[in-house]
């Protein structure tokens, strides 16, 4: 197995890791706000059905929490197993905002998860409210350390050399580089969106089983509303953050946009099959000048294409087609949420048909994340960081018959472990926060008893 192959192995490994992590922090982010609100309903209106739905969904966060634990050790760990050129290279920037993940986030929400959890009837009630706030804020602080590294290393800045290793000029500047900002405030959108379809989904498969569950049925409406106001601005910032990547990483837009050639007046491709040896696309649907107008804001603005960045350029298959699974899936969330808003205006009872729709989009939002880290990802090939340090350079010198036997292992064990939380899950959703109430014989027998 040649050096290509193994380099391939490597990022297929990595990839399903960060891919499989990234699936839990996009709901116990958002999930952690909602509890805090379902938390501060029961302590402003003592409303045991509050405290009944806090219970539940708390369970939920602590089983995603510890799933995304465990996938981010493993994680962790691959940089130095797969990728230790990596860490050679740019470790005196990595390490520390790494390291800073540890020290504000991962602390505080341990420290304060153990009183949100076990520490209801142990402490003051304002103390409980204020330590689920605290775990929320330190989820918060998370992505915000984490997404700090992955905007850096998609737009350095900030950074000298010295003996051959990046370190650290200006650490504002390399925390809040130039894409920072932008995909800070796409990711937690994201997961705001991720958390509150996860809530409306699993609340719809319960009202299905248990239509006069009123604790789901408040629940459902929580997750339509948070998801009708986010998704819209949702589209909005990624529209900002689509412009923020054109000025700096303008080889990727190209690669999305399937823009071949230079060219003024680019048309928007809505569907081809780009063609990477031809350099063309195949079965084209497209709106002439479409590209120049939105990303120049002028039908006849030039935008550079692929063959201005070679050969560093990403495989545009890939990155097309996942921006339009991610697009596609936004419309159709935001298209779904403002009809549930609408339907259930006024506290009108959902239909089933709209409670199945919910249900089977539950966990859309990981579809719709998944698609953008790809873009994201690939989207900064061959550089590892960008104009820094290739991805080829990075490898490590473990063989390609490891690397196989352990990504073998990996795809088996994760499979495992999605197929095991999604029984759980859905076996806890079932359950609801109010029991089903017993038949009348059975309420019979209890009283005699």
């Amino acid at each position: 197995m040649d050096a290509n192959e193994a380099l391939m192995l490597a990022r297929a490994q990595f990839g399903l890791n960060i891919a499989f992590h990234i699936l839990f922090p996009t709901i116990t982010i958002g999930l952690a706000w909602i509890l805090v609100y379902f938390r501060a309903q029961y302590a402003r209106t003592r409303d045991a059905a509050w405290l009944e739905t806090y219970k539940l969904w708390v369970k939920i966060f602590a089983l995603t929490f510890a799933m995304g634990v465990v996938t981010g050790i493993v994680m962790s760990f691959q940089f130095g197993t797969n990728w230790p050129g990596f860490m050679l290279k740019v470790g005196n920037i990595a390490g520390p905002l790494l390291a800073y993940e540890v020290l504000t986030a991962f602390f505080l929400e341990a420290t304060f998860l153990g009183v949100m959890l076990f520490g209801m009837n142990r402490v003051p009630g304002w103390v409980h409210l204020v330590s689920t706030v605290l775990v929320a804020v330190g989820t918060s602080l998370s992505a915000f350390w984490i997404l700090a590294l992955n905007s850096w290393m998609q737009t350095p800045t900030g950074h000298g050399v010295m003996d051959g290793q990046l370190v650290a000029a200006d650490w504002i500047e390399v925390i809040f580089n130039p894409s920072f900002p932008y995909r800070f405030t796409h990711m937690m959108l994201a997961t705001g969106l991720t958390a509150s379809f996860v809530v409306a989904g699993l609340s719809a498969w319960r009202l299905l089983k248990a239509p006069g569950d009123g604790g789901a049925l408040r629940t459902l409406r929580t997750g339509i509303v948070i998801a009708a106001v986010l998704a819209p601005v949702q589209a909005f910032v990624g529209d900002q953050h689509g412009l923020n990547t054109l000025e700096h990483q303008p080889a990727k837009i190209a690669a999305v946009e399937a823009i071949w050639r230079t060219e003024k007046g680019a048309p928007l491709v809505l569907f081809a099959i780009p063609n990477d040896k031809e350099r063309r696309n195949d079965f084209a649907v497209q709106i002439p000048r479409g590209a120049s107008l939105i990303l120049r804001h002028d039908p006849d603005a030039e935008l550079k294409g692929i063959d201005a960045f070679a050969p560093d350029v990403p495989p545009v298959a890939p990155l097309f087609f996942a921006f339009r699974v991610m697009v596609g899936m936004g419309v159709l969330m935001i298209a779904l949420s403002w009809l549930g808003a609408w339907m259930m205006r006024g506290g009108t009872a959902p239909p089933r048909w709209l409670l199945w729709t919910f249900a089977g989009f539950t966990f859309s939002g990981w579809i719709a994340t998944l698609a953008g880290w790809i873009v994201t990802e690939i989207g900064r090939q061959p550089w590892l960081v960008t104009g820094v340090l290739r991805t080829a350079d990075a490898v490590g010198p473990v063989g390609g018959a490891e690397l196989g036997a352990s990504l073998t292992g990996y795809v088996l064990t994760y499979s495992l472990m999605l197929v095991a939380y999604m029984v759980v899950l859905t076996h806890l959703a079932g359950k609801g926060s109010e029991p089903e109430p017993r038949p009348a014989t059975a309420m019979a027998l209890g009283t005699a008893a």
